[in-house]
């Protein structure tokens, strides 16, 4: 009897998500760079870190040592409590704030998608998914990274990859104090504006619930099996 070749078994790999509440900025960084060592050991599976920050400007590869797109003063930032920060991640300048989701995936991309391009892409698709499930249509704009509803941005990108495995991520506006924004000249962009979820939806939007649902596209998205670890 004829038989054909053997069926490949194809495993979907395990993405630990970590729901680690509100996080120092520079506690993050720290965070990621020692996960991200770890993953490149395989002591573990690919990660997703979900938290939120204090106020901070961030700046990226784009805007080293270059202060142009940040409009407040070093003193009025200090009066705010803001604080700034250079990064290792792409892109120009942002803020993360209370009430903003950040996403920072640790994935080790190799060996089906050592592609940058498509991952940018991916974690819009994601972000673009999850927004969906509240009623909330956004898209991407040619040209630009990020997830947006008409002219507002409602989601940030700025990634780093070193040797295929990544770090940074996103930052999702869900209840965003928006007026902050007004601190710097967002991603370098002028006459484009930010939004927020609970500004598009009309009403507060629970963050653990944007958070199950970010997990939910992110699993899709990147075929992953996910492994809730709350707070770990």
């Amino acid at each position: 009897m004829l038989t054909g070749p053997p069926s490949k078994m194809t495993s979907i790999r395990q993405l630990e998500v970590r729901r680690l509440g509100v996080v120092p900025y520079a506690e993050g960084l720290e965070l990621q760079a020692r996960l991200v060592e770890r993953r490149r050991a395989g002591e573990i599976p690919d990660q997703l870190l979900l938290l939120e920050h204090p106020a901070v400007i961030t700046l990226g590869v784009k805007t080293k040592h270059d202060r142009s797109h940040v409009l407040a003063s070093p003193e009025a930032l200090e009066a705010r409590g803001v604080q700034l920060f250079e990064t290792g991640r792409g892109g120009d300048v942002t803020y993360h704030g209370p009430g903003q989701l950040v996403g920072y995936p640790i994935l080790d991309l190799r060996p089906d998608r050592c592609d940058v391009h498509r991952y940018v892409r991916d974690l819009e698709e994601a972000l673009i998914r999850a927004v969906a499930s509240f009623g909330v249509t956004a898209a991407r704009v040619d040209g630009l990274t990020g997830v947006w509803v008409g002219n507002d941005k409602l989601a940030a990108i700025g990634v780093r990859i070193a040797r295929w495995i990544t770090s940074h991520g996103s930052a999702l506006n869900v209840a965003t104090d928006l007026a902050n924004f007004g601190l710097i000249v967002p991603c370098g962009l002028v006459n484009r504006g930010v939004t927020s979820m609970d500004e598009l939806v009309g009403a507060a939007v629970p963050m653990s619930a944007v958070e199950n649902a970010v997990t939910t596209a992110f699993g899709q998205v990147f075929d992953r099996a996910i492994s809730d670890l709350v707070n770990i």
